[in-house]
């Protein structure tokens, strides 16, 4: 069987991490028809947008994408390409699994647990506006619907992994209105997958109970904001964001992209890490149902990292991009 899967290069490192992830999947046996699209920065001066409209069109068509990272200006110019693309086209879950590797450098052991984010609303709904010229007001949106759904999906998850805990993050102590409407669903929610263990945490808790044990989490469940900000902290406990893959996951679709941003200073260097990436791909892969190449990926992925003397300059190495995904070829064959 042939995929015909929607592929995103992106801007910066994104090329060259799409290329090695692009490699690997190739030669994990799984044949894919790539549908090359352009989107980000690079396209804003030709199509006056950094997602032109044969990009969303591509990945509805399709129904699977595997982006590189995109440049977002910062403080003004275009909204967010990557929330753009996630409300266009209903990717509401947005999924990090976040995991030690033996051979890279971590002051913890043991850390294997999964961030679901909300993915359509929260601060990231964009709304706001100038009240006077020195006030700013950005208005949060939490809904039912939303709530319910995002909540729903992290059970599943943790029924599908054989996870046994699932941990709502909130901060319903002072937003009692929207926080506390998003924690009523978790709790409404929990009530119906009662072999599930359920407790809920307030986020600057949260934050300080991952820094101190983050090997006691299993799969925690949250609003956008604090998903985002959570899932990047956490990757710093792991080794970085090299190591963090990310899904975006919707009714009709999803889009699988690394969780690190497009780091133009390091770009066309061949020195970024594309083991997120790749990793990427790993769960793109179990999402159209090749399970046993997503698995040959990983442990190809997880023996590289354990054996150290092919780490990328980010975990402390001098081993390239593409020399890397070579390497992981070879443990493949393997």
């Amino acid at each position: 069987m042939e995929y015909n899967i929607t592929l995103i290069p992106g801007d910066g490192i994104g090329p060259e991490v799409t290329s090695a992830a692009v490699k690997v999947i190739e030669n994990s046996g799984v044949r894919i028809n790539w549908e090359i699209v352009r989107m980000g920065a690079a396209v804003i001066e030709e199509f006056n947008t950094p997602i032109p409209a044969y990009v969303l069109e591509s990945i509805k068509k399709n129904k699977v994408a595997l982006k590189g990272p995109v440049t977002t200006p910062v403080g003004m110019g275009f909204k967010s390409v990557n929330v753009t693309l996630r409300q266009e086209l209903n990717l509401y879950a947005n999924i990090r699994p976040i995991k030690t590797f033996e051979g890279v450098t971590s002051r913890y052991e043991d850390v294997d647990l999964i961030i679901v984010r909300e993915n359509s609303e929260d601060l990231y709904a964009g709304i706001e506006h100038m009240i006077t010229e020195d006030i700013a007001e950005s208005i949060k949106i939490i809904s039912k619907k939303a709530s319910d759904r995002i909540v729903e999906y992290a059970f599943k998850l943790a029924k599908e992994q054989n996870r046994s805990e699932v941990i709502a993050v909130h901060k319903a102590n002072i937003m009692k209105l929207s926080d506390g409407l998003f924690l009523k669903c978790a709790r409404n929610i929990a009530e119906k997958h009662k072999e599930i263990a359920f407790g809920d945490v307030i986020v600057d808790a949260m934050s300080m109970k991952l820094v101190m044990n983050p090997e006691k989490y299993d799969v925690l469940v949250m609003p956008n904001l604090y998903g985002d900000i959570l899932s990047d902290m956490a990757a710093g406990l792991i080794g970085g964001l090299g190591l963090v893959p990310g899904a975006n996951i919707g009714e009709e679709g999803a889009v699988f992209e690394p969780a690190h941003g497009s780091a133009p200073d390091i770009a066309g260097l061949n020195i970024a890490n594309p083991t997120a990436c790749i990793l990427s791909g790993v769960m793109m892969l179990r999402y159209i149902g090749e399970a046993e190449a997503a698995d040959k990926i990983e442990k190809a992925v997880e023996a590289v990292l354990k054996e150290g003397k092919y780490l990328t300059c980010d975990l402390g190495g001098t081993t390239g991009t593409q020399e890397f995904a070579e390497v992981v070829i070879e443990k493949m064959a393997k």
